[in-house]
């Protein structure tokens, strides 16, 4: 018998996936935008995400199945919905795996030691080179061979490795605090907000921080690989993202504690270390914390790109469902129960990415666009079922809903546009390619053509939704990469009120198809 995961295995594996290489970078760039007002850009990277994951746990108990969030809005709208959430969240969870890799590069690539001097070249001008590039790739062939024998071999691993990931965090916090806190720092040159209030909400994307909190997903993607996924998908989640929040906004408060009044000489805009934590800790004379952070620094980014391979492997598999990938990807090894063949095809994939975007801050900016596309199709599909299949299980069952679906709808839609011209019209053209597999292999069925034109109504919304957050961007503040037609904090209220539009035509064009047939077979396995 297969063995599954306990909730402490789940939640450490969860914790293992979010605390990665958010923290390394996240809290640095986040000051450099909007100052000591960062500290509020995780509180709400927190309030976002966490009410998305929310609609995600009652989707997530209602259907136990391993990359489960590539196929919950086929449910509701069809297999051309189900398939372009799944392409986007399938993006989304390939490119975390180089940026780990690319995590780990950079900061060896600063190693002080002298014996180190070979790391030097990983590194160019803030790009990984050719050299780096060929260490990213053993990274990921590390994490792919970590997950190719087994979920147990994975749990053992990511249990061990996330106490360690969450000692050096806490232990940076106690340190930098005890240790040349400054509290002027949080009124210093030009107040607490610099930036202005705007710069708060750019941060969110802009310095990693919705990509730092992505991770819960994994926990939805195990599915029926968790012990009692009916109750531990829920505790697993509320446990994992309360602790990571409380963890990474601690981390923020330290930072701008312990950043030294020499460094801000000009302004928070001017304090840019490549190392953020570990330099500060040079500065502080800790040179066992500089040393511990950059061990940390190989293991942390290590323990989430191991995480999200087996995330990403399951929802490539999941895609292959509706037929619209090749199938031979979806099949997992009978022994090890692992879909081996799409691990390998991220793995290729994950180092052509590396060759395209050859930095951290270039990466993090796709995966937190493309990540939240998928996510918007979440409050859609809840509220969706709600109505079409009332009677299904519902372990975990969302309170007054109809306010909190549109609440994370519409917070969804605005940290799409925080991520500024061009990144979100840049990031819907390479979700549109994906449509190019769809109608390749829809048109090939026997019903092809009136199937597409039937699951083209299930799937006209997010199109709408998407020409919408392009126009905003477009003519919207300059504070978000607009031509300023629509100034700040007006832009804001356009955003939500399109936004809007578009949940509630997607709300309204739900429609039966064979994927919901799919759904009732999966709810079948549920017990209350």
């Amino acid at each position: 018998m297969k063995r599954k995961m306990s909730l402490f295995s789940l939640v450490m594996l969860t914790l293992s996936a979010i605390i990665g290489s958010g923290w390394l970078f996240g809290a640095g760039m986040a000051a450099q935008i909007a100052g000591p007002a960062a500290i509020l850009s995780w509180i709400l990277g927190a309030v976002v995400i966490g009410l998305i994951a929310l609609n995600y746990i009652e989707l997530g108990t209602m259907f136990p199945t391993s990359g489960g969030m590539s196929q919950y809005a086929s449910f509701s709208h069809g297999p051309l919905l189900g398939f372009v959430a799944g392409w986007a969240n399938w993006l989304s969870l390939l490119t975390i795996i180089p940026i780990e890799a690319v995590a780990a590069v950079q900061y060896m690539s600063s190693w002080p030691w002298s014996w180190a001097n070979w790391t030097r070249g990983f590194l160019h001008a803030g790009n990984v080179t050719n050299l780096g590039l060929v260490i990213v790739f053993l990274f990921i062939l590390a994490f792919t061979l970590l997950n190719f024998w087994s979920v147990k071999l994975l749990t053992r691993f990511t249990s061990f490795i996330s106490i360690f990931k969450l000692g050096v965090p806490t232990l940076t916090i106690l340190v930098l605090v005890l240790t040349g806190f400054e509290p002027q720092n949080f009124a210093a040159k030009a107040g607490f907000m610099p930036g202005g209030s705007a710069s708060i909400f750019a941060a969110t994307t802009a310095a990693g921080i919705i990509f730092s909190y992505n991770a819960f997903q994994t926990t939805i993607n195990m599915g029926n690989e968790i012990e009692h996924p009916e109750r531990n998908i829920f505790w697993g989640i509320v446990i994992a993202f309360g602790i990571s929040t409380v963890i990474y906004t601690l981390l923020q408060v330290a930072f701008i504690g312990a950043v030294p009044a020499s460094a801000l000489t000009h302004g928070w805009s001017g304090v840019n270390f490549e190392s953020p934590f570990a330099d500060i800790a040079i500065l502080l004379n800790l040179n066992w914390l500089s040393t511990l952070l950059y061990l940390d620094a190989f293991v942390s980014p290590f323990g989430t790109g191991v995480s999200f391979v087996a995330t990403t492997s399951r929802a490539l598999a999941a895609m292959t469902g509706t037929k619209h990938m090749p199938t031979k990807l979806g099949e997992v090894n009978r022994k090890y129960q692992t879909p081996r063949r799409a691990m390998i095809v991220n793995l290729v994939l994950g180092v052509v990415l590396v060759a395209g975007f050859r930095n951290w801050s270039a990466l993090s900016n796709v995966i937190s666009t493309s990540t939240l596309i998928a996510y918007l199709t979440g409050p859609v599909t809840v509220t969706s079922l709600r109505r079409q299949a009332p009677d299904f299980t519902r372990p975990f069952r969302l309170r007054h809903l109809k306010w909190w679906a549109p609440l994370a709808y519409g917070l969804a839609s605005l940290a799409i546009y925080w991520a500024k011209w061009p990144t979100t019209v840049e990031v819907f053209g390479v979700i549109a390619l994906g449509l190019v597999f769809y109608v390749y292999y829809e048109v090939r069925r026997p019903q092809g053509w009136p199937q597409l034109r039937a699951s083209l109504r299930g799937g006209r919304w997010l199109l709408a939704e998407m020409i919408w957050l392009t126009l905003m961007s477009l003519i919207g503040s300059h504070q978000f990469g607009g031509a300023g037609w629509l100034p700040y904090p007006l832009d804001f209220v356009g955003v939500v009120l399109g936004s809007w539009a578009c949940y509630a035509l997607g709300v309204h064009d739900a429609y039966r198809s064979e994927s919901l047939d799919v759904a009732a077979e999966l709810n079948q396995r549920v017990t209350e």
